[in-house]
């Protein structure tokens, strides 16, 4: 018993030793293995986008691994960056195992991501004008393109654009500021002045003493005054890949070139469809497919009414006003005298009119090549116009309109063959087929002059106008009316029939102007 309980110390004190050995080993040679307790997965296999990027102890790390891969990944690009990051992992529950150290998963999680870069989209300028935008590589690139804008009017280059932060909006938006050179140079001087102080003031105390003299015309500053876009210009930053940025040159050719744009016409006194189309170079059909409420090459427009018309503008618009100076032969203007006894229908000129010869200095304001607006500042007549005079009515005239409700246009005004015996080959009104005894009404308020058997007309009644005009209204089956009775617009006056010189139920109407007879058309409402 003695000698095996000595052998049994032997054997724990070796044991011991052994323990000890072996503790010293693992703390100096084995510092990336770890003793865990048993509570599940404690040793995690990484994978980033299927590739493995080392071996951790507590997964939560591998974001933070990944943050600061993407980090490293976008610190060696002036651009952003677009890339691929699936992170997934393995777990197992083990008793010893090896763990990498952190640098070493970043820097391969790192590679794993430049090897899966999607896409580097590039910093670039989105250019919005109106409904066209453009994307552009730099500012440089969206100022040229501005400049080329306003180059196409300014040929002695005295106006650059710039790009300003845009105050009304909330979020970091760029528009657009036109500067001159004279703007400048006036801003300078005036720092100058400041500078000066006394002076600045007697100056302008002497330029208030200073009797004001007028100009004459070499004292005008003739030339380009003032430039500035016509269309609000939005730029904002944007991150882009190559195929969606445009060339410069392209860009300044869709920008600068002549487009197409519907605009609103308003009807004003003397137009008509044919000369708002030649005015606006638009073909008379295509001005009628563009406008849903013209019928035809001969509907009726009123002044005041809204057309869409197209007219060539650039998708950029530039206004300007230019200084002018010229010479001209002009007009003077139409003197009208009015006479309330006649109708607004009724002019006589009392005087012709003959051309003067005048020089002028004028502000004349254009939108891209289209003049919108001329002030004169300085006018010297050489030799005067003499106007117009136009003696002109007041009264507005009596309208007309269709002598009966519905009926079917079965004659109408001038030459025809002749529909029966005795009838006449030249048709001096129009006839409107309908069952006897529709109502007829006056065309317009006036007198009746005769009402009764007519020759040819049957049963008719005539009407006198208070214009001078005269109706007519024929083939009646009974009239309603007395010679000398004042009758309305619109006034029942007789029942149509077939009787006189006629082919059927109708009505015949007529208008007379001066005894003879006209297209009723023409005057009808």
């Amino acid at each position: 018993m003695k000698i095996l309980s000595r052998h049994y110390k032997k054997m724990k004190i070796a044991y011991i030793k052994v323990a000890v050995l072996v503790s010293v080993i693992a703390a100096f040679f084995l510092p990336h293995f770890q003793t865990v307790e048993s509570h599940g997965d404690n040793m995690f296999t990484v994978y980033l986008n299927g590739i493995q990027v080392g071996v951790m102890g507590d997964i939560k790390e591998a974001d933070e691994c990944l943050i600061a891969a993407r980090r490293k990944l976008a610190a060696d690009s002036d651009e952003l960056v677009l890339a691929e990051s699936d992170l997934t992992w393995e777990g197992s529950e083990v008793l010893w195992g090896q763990i990498d150290d952190r640098s070493e998963i970043v820097s391969n999680m790192l590679g794993a991501l430049r090897g899966s870069v999607k896409e580097t989209l590039n910093r670039s300028y989105t250019v919005k004008i109106n409904e066209y935008t453009v994307n552009l590589a730099s500012t440089q690139e969206v100022l040229a393109l501005l400049q080329a804008s306003i180059k196409r009017y300014d040929s002695q280059n005295t106006y650059y654009a710039d790009l300003v932060m845009d105050s009304e909006r909330e979020l970091n938006v760029l528009t657009t500021q036109i500067y001159s050179s004279r703007e400048q140079k006036e801003e300078e001087a005036e720092e100058v002045m400041t500078s000066v102080g006394i002076d600045a003031t007697l100056d302008e105390i002497f330029a208030d003493i200073e009797p004001a003299t007028e100009k004459d015309f070499s004292d005008y500053e003739l030339g380009l005054l003032a430039l500035d876009f016509g269309d609000t210009v939005e730029v904002v930053e944007s991150y882009l890949q190559d195929e969606e940025l445009t060339p410069l040159d392209r860009a300044i050719e869709e920008v600068t070139k002549d487009q197409e744009k519907e605009q609103i016409y308003e009807v004003v006194a003397g137009d008509t469809l044919s000369q708002i189309a030649e005015k606006n170079e638009i073909p008379l059909d295509r001005l009628v497919a563009m406008n849903e409420t013209i019928e035809s090459e001969n509907s009726l427009i009123r002044v005041g009414d809204e057309l869409i018309v197209t007219i060539p503008e650039p998708e950029l618009s530039v206004e300007r006003t230019e200084q002018m100076y010229y010479e001209e032969d002009y007009e003077a203007d139409i003197i009208y005298v009015d006479n309330d006894d006649w109708y607004t229908n009724q002019t006589q000129t009392l005087q012709e009119p003959s051309a003067g010869h005048r020089k002028v200095v004028a502000d004349v304001s254009y939108r891209n090549n289209e003049e919108v607006g001329r002030e004169i500042l300085k006018e010297e007549i050489t030799y005067a116009a003499v106007p117009k005079i136009v003696e002109r009515g007041t009264k507005i005239p009596p309208t007309y309109i269709k002598p009966i409700s519905g009926g079917r246009l079965s004659s109408n005004f001038g030459r025809r063959k002749a529909p029966t015996r005795r009838a006449s080959t030249y048709h001096k009104g129009v006839d409107w087929a309908t069952p006897v005894g529709t109502a007829v009404m006056a065309s317009s308020t006036g007198t009746v002059t005769r009402a009764g058997w007519g020759s040819g007309y049957g049963y008719v009644v005539y009407i006198d106008h208070a214009d001078g005009r005269q109706t007519r209204y024929g083939h009646l089956s009974k009239v309603l009316v007395k010679q000398g009775q004042t009758v309305t617009q619109g006034q029942k006056i007789a029942l149509s029939g077939n009787t006189g010189v006629s082919t059927g139920p109708h009505v015949h109407f007529e208008i007379l102007i001066n005894g003879s007879q006209v297209n009723p058309f023409d005057y009808l409402n």
